[in-house]
């Protein structure tokens, strides 16, 4: 089993940042892909961004490519999302997701555990 606890969210104006993280525990994570997701009301959650554990390799949705930065501390345990420029559109509960493999997966019935969720809105 992997626990997942989500921390950062909150409200922001539009063009500010936040960070959200995403601390593991339960399992070593050297052969886990860990993702994060978000969920809109009324939408389906989609996929914002993913990264390999061991590697550090990384891989994102369009819509975020070049605004947020996905990485993790080995030491910590702790997965990050750096999230600049925010857009009125990038509100949403986000999560974070461990995948049991090594290669990146979008999808996210894919993923095997995942965080409670926190909430970040951006006001235009």
């Amino acid at each position: 089993q992997v626990q997942l606890v989500e921390s950062g969210g909150g409200s922001v104006q539009a063009g500010d940042s936040l960070r959200l993280s995403c601390a593991a525990s339960g399992r070593t994570l050297s052969s886990y892909v860990m993702g994060w997701f978000r969920q809109a009301p009324g939408k389906e959650r989609e996929f914002v961004a993913t990264i390999n554990w061991s590697s550090g390799s990384t891989n994102y949705a369009d819509s975020v490519k070049g605004r947020f930065t996905i990485s993790r501390d080995n030491v910590k345990n702790t997965m990050y999302l750096q999230m600049n420029s925010l857009k009125h559109e990038d509100t949403a509960v986000y999560y974070c997701a461990a995948r049991n493999s090594v290669y990146w997966s979008r999808v996210a019935n894919q993923y095997h555990y995942w965080g409670q969720g926190t909430q970040v809105t951006v006001s235009s």
